[in-house]
């Protein structure tokens, strides 16, 4: 790639990046919250738990439904909302006909159904992470959504994306701070040593619909400690998104997050070829430890690149011996040709390396180039719904970042490297049947519904 097509590129994307990437293209559906007062129809599916992020933004809409399959979870959102007509199954309640638009908080494995079903309705989505559950899910809920483009707003719940720390990243890779892009390397530090799924506990109680709990994956018997959060609401997921038929670790959970921060850096489509190692293949729960890489192609304004992740030990080498990235708990490193740029959520270093490395190659940008604040990540979707359907995070980016993401567990199952077509969708050297790259449902459960 000539340095001259580097530069105009980069000038490119600090003109855009300043802009919003430049038109505004008003949509061709229908507009929600359009009604009496503005405000947006919305259900809540998955209302307790994580869904209490929400409560305060949804307070200034109109909480047409909620759906819980536990009926205590169910009562404390109808405290808060206590119009909305209360239901457990997600099906019967995407049928209620008011409905603008969807906030899907349901455990991982429902995810991808709840999006696809909401979308085939006409109705907007915000979902939380991952937005699939295996490969086919995360294209499945892309493909959607791609039909459904300029009429539907979505937004996949990384809401750490709103830091301005993502964008000022941004703009240090793709303004050439540290050369030409080379490797990308991500890592969350969180550890599991669960080894099957829970046992037996005896039936769920009265108040707990544990059938539509499973929903589409294959039965397992009930435990209370699926439903026990480890530091307050929400966060009984580390209980469950070990164990493949529920979730996928950390890859799929602070993955995502931690993903967004370099994928919001390298515009990225979906790698050719991946390979993965880590803990021994076991068929009831995901590795602890694992290391994905990934070769992603080049774009029109960088070559050809490595992007790896790695969760519960693996770490990328140090560039510097007095950083241990090891203190980072979620982190990305970007290496290029004259440096490297460390960053966690919230914070960034950059390290120039090399003799030649004098700065004197990088223009920063002025302040009317840099991004601008994308304010409340879940407002930012409201807003959308009522006015341009744009978001910073909709599912043709996510569903592109967890098709990746989900790649490195299908790698590491296979124990092989893997060439991949993202055209069609194939591995190419490879036919074997991985859990990772399409699941099986239950009689009844239909993906796209």
């Amino acid at each position: 790639m000539s340095e001259a097509l580097s530069s105009k590129r980069r000038t490119f994307l600090a003109s855009t990046i300043a802009t919003g990437a430049g038109l505004t293209i008003l949509p061709s559906g229908t507009l929600a919250g359009l009604g009496a007062g503005g405000k947006l129809n919305i259900a809540l599916i998955g209302a307790y738990g994580r869904a209490k992020a929400h409560w305060g933004n949804l307070k200034g809409e109109n909480v047409v439904a909620i759906c819980d399959v536990n009926a205590e979870n169910l009562a404390l959102a109808a405290a808060e909302f206590p119009d909305a007509k209360p239901y457990t199954d997600w099906r019967k309640c995407l049928e209620q006909k008011d409905i603008e638009a969807v906030v899907c908080c349901t455990p991982d494995h429902h995810h991808a159904f709840v999006s696809i079903w909401a979308m085939n309705r006409g109705l907007h989505v915000y979902c939380e992470k991952p937005l699939g559950d295996c490969v086919l899910e995360a294209r499945a809920v892309r493909e959607t959504y791609l039909k459904n483009k300029g009429k539907l707003a979505t937004q996949h719940g990384t809401q750490r994306h709103m830091y301005e720390n993502f964008d000022r990243v941004a703009e240090l890779v793709k303004g050439g701070a540290i050369g030409e892009l080379q490797d990308v390397h991500a890592w969350g530090n969180r550890t599991h040593n669960m080894t099957a799924y829970r046992p037996d506990a005896g039936p769920a109680p009265s108040t707990i619909d544990w059938n539509q709990w499973i929903g589409p994956t294959r039965m397992h018997p009930y435990n209370p400690e699926y439903f026990t959060p480890t530091r307050g609401p929400g966060s009984n997921c580390l209980q469950w998104n070990m164990f493949n038929d529920f979730g996928s670790w950390q890859i799929g959970d602070m993955g995502s997050h931690v993903m967004d921060l370099a994928w919001n850096a390298i515009d990225a489509d979906r790698p050719t070829k991946i390979k993965a190692s880590g803990d021994p293949f076991n068929p009831d729960v995901c590795p602890s430890a694992l290391q994905s890489i990934c070769e992603m192609p080049a774009n029109d304004w960088r070559g050809k690149i490595r992007l790896v992740w790695y969760q519960g030990g693996p770490m990328p080498k140090s560039p510097f011996g007095p950083i241990d990235l090891s203190k980072i708990g979620h982190g990305v490193m970007f290496k290029g040709t004259k440096g490297v740029i460390v960053a966690d959520f919230n914070n960034r270093i950059l390290i120039p390396l090399g003799k030649d490395t004098d700065m004197t190659y990088y223009k920063s940008p002025t302040p009317d180039q840099v991004a601008p604040p994308i304010g409340d990540f879940q407002q930012q979707w409201i807003n959308a719904c009522k006015t341009d359907l744009k978001t910073c995070c909709d599912f043709d980016y996510a569903g592109r970042m967890v098709e990746t993401l989900m790649l490195g567990l299908v790698a590491h199952q296979a124990g092989k490297e893997l060439e991949y077509d993202a055209a069609t969708g194939l591995i190419t050297n490879d036919s074997g049947d991985y859990a990772s790259f399409k699941k099986e449902y239950r009689e009844g459960w239909t993906l796209n519904g």
